[in-house]
């Protein structure tokens, strides 16, 4: 394997084969991932008992240990889902951002999550959905309905960004308005239950949410290594693009149909955890500099970002756990409204 040095990338080439490293991007996604680890650890180790890192250690690594129960059986799941629900989530927001040219678009704000939490909270009002193990299916298949449906409302003769917006604004109103009913018309005990799944959760989160996830994210990573060369094709107007041959309006859908289903299976994980699509690419691409939105920085940041806030949620006001939806919620509002003020282009960075 070979290296050439450009300014700010490296040239990796093994064999016919090569590879185009943003070195600074890589320097964050180290970092990212060293915050992450120790936030792993952290979240392992603090509770209602303490437990020693090096115990935390073994019982990640298989070896005996008497916090087994503890860490591996009542922290450890939780911990997963939500690195996977973050890892998800980081990777629709950075999609759905790059579709949209927007850094204030995101599966939140586009109707994506909306229409999981509409569908889940009717099904969950009505005593249609009565089982835990029904609520994912649910959520899954109303995002995906809600965002294809604000795609195809948005769609004349090719995808216009501010118009994917401003539609995906308009859904997630009356998708907001359309649970609003459910949840006063509903049986009463339902609609209870229904409101404890709207703030986004981790309790009581284990294998049975992560192992789907984590297949659901094994199947992404091909077309999110396309989305990630896909990425510079992208960037170009239009007019530029028809004029290089490129076909932007499937780039566009299939970008977006992944950022579209990683969201609604995140959802159907852990339920509406909002904020966090919005502020990981953005985060990420402060972090890296970089001509476009870096997608493993954006998960990875979103992965750090849900188990931080998970961590706070149980510690913060012990022994009362709060959902984590309410951590990400109380730290993304502030920062949406700042990110309004601040930008005053549509898109930083040439549109990407």
């Amino acid at each position: 394997m070979s290296a050439i040095s450009l300014r700010g990338y490296t040239v990796l080439r093994a064999g016919r084969a090569s590879f185009l490293l943003h070195r600074r991007s890589a320097l964050a996604a180290g970092g990212l991932l060293l915050a992450l680890a120790a936030t792993v650890v952290a979240s392992l180790c603090l509770g209602e008992s303490a437990v020693p890192p090096a115990e935390v250690l073994k019982v990640v690594l298989g070896q005996p240990s008497p916090h087994e129960l503890v860490v591996g059986e009542f922290r450890l799941p939780r911990v997963v889902v939500g690195l996977l629900v973050g890892t998800a989530l980081g990777l629709a927001g950075a999609l759905i951002q790059t579709v949209a040219r927007n850094p204030l678009a995101s599966p939140d704000v586009v109707g994506v999550s909306w229409g999981a939490t509409s569908v889940v909270v009717g099904l969950m009002a009505y005593g249609v959905v009565d089982s835990t193990g029904q609520v994912p299916y649910a959520a899954v298949a109303g995002g995906l309905v809600a965002g294809l449906l604000v795609y195809a409302l948005a769609w004349r003769r090719g995808l216009h960004a501010q118009r994917f917006v401003l539609i995906g604004i308009g859904i997630s109103v009356a998708l907001s308005s359309l649970t609003s009913v459910f949840l006063t018309k509903g049986d009463g005990f339902q609609a209870q239950a229904a409101k404890v799944w709207m703030t986004g959760s981790l309790n009581g989160s284990g294998y049975d949410q992560a192992g789907w996830l984590a297949w659901v994210l094994l199947a992404a990573v091909p077309v999110a290594l396309w989305a990630a060369r896909a990425q510079r094709s992208i960037s170009f107007d239009d007019a530029t693009a028809v004029g290089l041959g490129l076909r932007l309006d499937r780039i566009r859908l299939g970008m977006a149909l992944l950022g579209i289903v990683l969201a609604s299976c995140a959802a159907g994980a852990a339920g509406p955890v909002d904020f966090v699509a919005l502020m990981a690419p953005q985060i990420a691409l402060r972090l890296t500099r970089s001509a476009q939105i870096p997608l493993l920085c954006s998960a990875l940041t979103g992965a750090l970002v849900v188990v931080l806030a998970d961590l706070l949620a149980r510690r913060l006001l012990a022994p009362t756990e709060l959902p984590v939806g309410v951590v990400t919620g109380l730290v993304g509002a502030p920062y949406l409204m700042w990110l309004l003020i601040r930008s005053r282009t549509p898109f930083r960075r040439g549109g990407s």
